[in-house]
């Protein structure tokens, strides 16, 4: 059994009955997010999709990692293909009673990664140069889109400041965490939820500076002055079932 289900006791519905498909590892993760109001988000989603509140306001995250271990069951890692590092825009969301992701960009350093998600899983990926290096002070990260004209740059040096901790039900870490679907939809306008799987996110509180404001502009979105909220994780080991197409 894959170590990704060394624990299904958290999830908020039953792991998919299906076989899963791809497996990946995400790692040494900052999850930065910021407070932004509903309203201005919901104009990105799809119809019949519904952005989600905590405490009456919406959050927006940026998060930098590194993947490894990505490939498709049951073959083995490939050098060069199965690790790079990502970073994702993303938004909180709900249809049909289940929460999910829904990313409004995802850049990645692996051409190969970019064409593939885009291809089978309907998301919206860039190839951009990036970096991603642990140093003593933390974890260093930089990424720069390519292909596009807008010039979308972006940095963060971040740390943890804490003990790892669970994120608790009803608090916002969980709701900002713990979850277990993402939303897609293809360039026909046809809708997909992909569901995913990992133990609880060992999360810490984070310090550190980020500068993601070129990452929303696309979408029409500026990011308020106050910092973020923080926090970091080792990573997890993760396995993704096939998208499921929606009404």
């Amino acid at each position: 059994m894959h170590v990704a289900f060394s624990r299904v006791d958290h999830r908020p519905w039953p792991v998919p009955s299906g076989p899963w498909t791809w497996r990946q590892n995400w790692k040494d993760l900052l999850f930065a997010h910021w407070p932004m109001p509903a309203a201005e988000l919901q104009r990105l989603v799809p119809d019949g999709m519904r952005i989600q509140e905590f405490a009456g306001t919406s959050w927006i995250g940026v998060v930098p990692f590194r993947m490894t271990g990505v490939m498709r069951r049951p073959f083995p890692d490939i050098p060069g293909v199965s690790a790079f590092p990502e970073l994702n825009l993303r938004i909180y969301v709900e249809y049909e009673g289940k929460p999910g992701v829904w990313f409004l960009s995802l850049d990645a350093a692996n051409s190969l990664a970019v064409w593939g998600a885009r291809t089978f899983f309907h998301l919206p990926y860039f190839l951009a140069r990036m970096t991603h290096r642990e140093t003593p002070a933390g974890i260093e990260f930089t990424s720069s889109r390519q292909g596009t004209s807008e010039k979308i740059d972006v940095t963060a040096d971040y740390r943890p400041i804490s003990d790892p901790f669970e994120a608790k039900p009803g608090t916002l870490e969980h709701f900002l965490v713990e979850r277990y679907c993402l939303y897609a939809q293809s360039t026909d306008g046809r809708l997909f939820r992909g569901d995913v799987h990992h133990v609880p996110w060992p999360l810490q509180q984070a310090s550190g500076e980020v500068c993601a404001g070129a990452l929303m502009k696309p979408h029409g979105l500026v990011i308020g002055k106050e910092p973020p909220l923080l926090h970091f994780s080792r990573g997890v080991d993760v396995v993704v079932w096939s998208l499921t197409r929606l009404r």
